[in-house]
């Protein structure tokens, strides 16, 4: 719980500066007289809300209890300057070569020890003044904030949150590095640096500056343990799912599968056909279908050719492609009227008479 000090209520000139420097204005025209006041959109309706569901968080100092703390914390502090991330996108969109990648010193902004509390003194006192607005809000009667406290709450929020941005960005080069030199094979680079930043933003809400160490210093070990935990979970996962990665996993043989069973059916059919002439064969032509295509024998004996079936029945390998053809029509009608349905055996036969003629 963080301790509150002495309190001392701000002077009414105080009170209306505060006001202009979060955008909240008053004209000292008569109520019946003044514009009305902004309506809040549904975005500010529903930050509003979520800044008033949990008590804000903050690294107390006694320096934002002191008289003048909002003018000496942030107009008359020096300006730090904004780094640029330009750099930081096309890293994050070409893992394989991230590694190899190194950050040119123009691109980078390393703050001084006095830069850095600057910018913690000024996102520690923004969230200061959330959790005393707060404060004020949850001791009404209305449990509800006023409109100047509406305004004051997402004013400050937001201001915390652009310094919290800052501080980050400005420290994204930390987290590729100290990446580069983790030896973990095992997660997954982009893993690692997105555990990395999430490590980083809750060591940027953590860090006291006014103890006089740099943020780094905190920062790296913040990120080592962000990683250590990633390897401990994957390592955990891989105990629990021991099976190793499988290419052939990727590809599905369904088609495949199907095709070869279609076809073991269509070929068991056709010598059913053939064995319990149901098309109807002659003598003949069933000697030419199983010599040709080895029906006759169930060892897998290899098929004749044209020429040796014609020598075995006395005719020319041309009359047995003649033969082969009309048997061939003959089972394809049956295989239909079988299977499909579409024409009848008589008027099947018929055709193929016709045909042959």
């Amino acid at each position: 719980m963080t301790q509150q000090g002495p309190q001392k209520a701000p002077s009414p000139l105080e009170q209306v500066r505060r006001r202009h420097r979060v955008g909240v204005t008053r004209t000292a025209a008569p109520r019946s007289s003044r514009t009305p006041r902004r309506r809040l959109s549904q975005e500010d309706e529903r930050l509003l809300t979520q800044i008033l569901a949990k008590e804000q968080d903050f690294i107390d100092s006694e320096v934002f209890r002191e008289e003048g703390a909002e003018q000496s914390i942030y107009d008359e502090a020096p300006d730090v300057a904004k780094p640029d991330t330009t750099w930081y996108h096309p890293v994050m969109d070409d893992i394989t070569s991230a590694r190899s990648r190194t950050v040119k010193s123009t691109q980078q902004v390393i703050l001084t020890g006095a830069e850095e509390r600057v910018l913690f003194y000024q996102f520690n006192y923004a969230r200061f003044r959330v959790w005393r607005l707060q404060e004020e809000v949850w001791s009404s009667p209305a449990k509800k904030p006023t409109p100047e406290q509406a305004l004051l709450l997402l004013g400050w929020h937001r201001r915390a949150d652009r310094i919290r941005e800052q501080i980050a960005e400005t420290n994204l080069a930390l987290v590729l590095a100290m990446a580069k030199r983790t030896r973990m094979s095992e997660v997954d680079f982009a893993d690692l640096v997105s555990e990395g930043n999430m490590a980083l933003l809750r060591a940027v809400d953590k860090f006291d500056a006014g103890r006089g160490f740099k943020f780094s210093t905190y920062a790296c070990r913040a990120i080592l343990k962000a990683f250590s935990r990633q390897g401990m979970k994957l390592s955990k996962y891989r105990q629990r799912f021991p099976t190793d990665f499988d290419p052939k996993l990727e590809k599905s043989d369904y088609l495949e599968t199907k095709r070869a069973g279609f076809e073991r059916d269509a070929a068991d059919e056709v010598r059913r056909i053939v064995m319990d002439n149901s098309a109807e064969l002659t003598s003949v032509e069933r000697t030419v279908i199983e010599h040709r295509f080895g029906l006759e024998s169930e060892s897998g004996e290899k098929p004749m050719t044209l020429e040796q079936v014609g020598q075995i029945i006395g005719v020319t390998k041309e009359r047995v492609r003649q033969i082969q053809n009309k048997a061939m029509e003959k089972i394809r009608t049956q295989l239909e009227v079988n299977f499909l349905g579409t024409r009848e055996p008589e008027e099947a036969e018929d055709g193929a008479e016709v045909g042959a003629r």
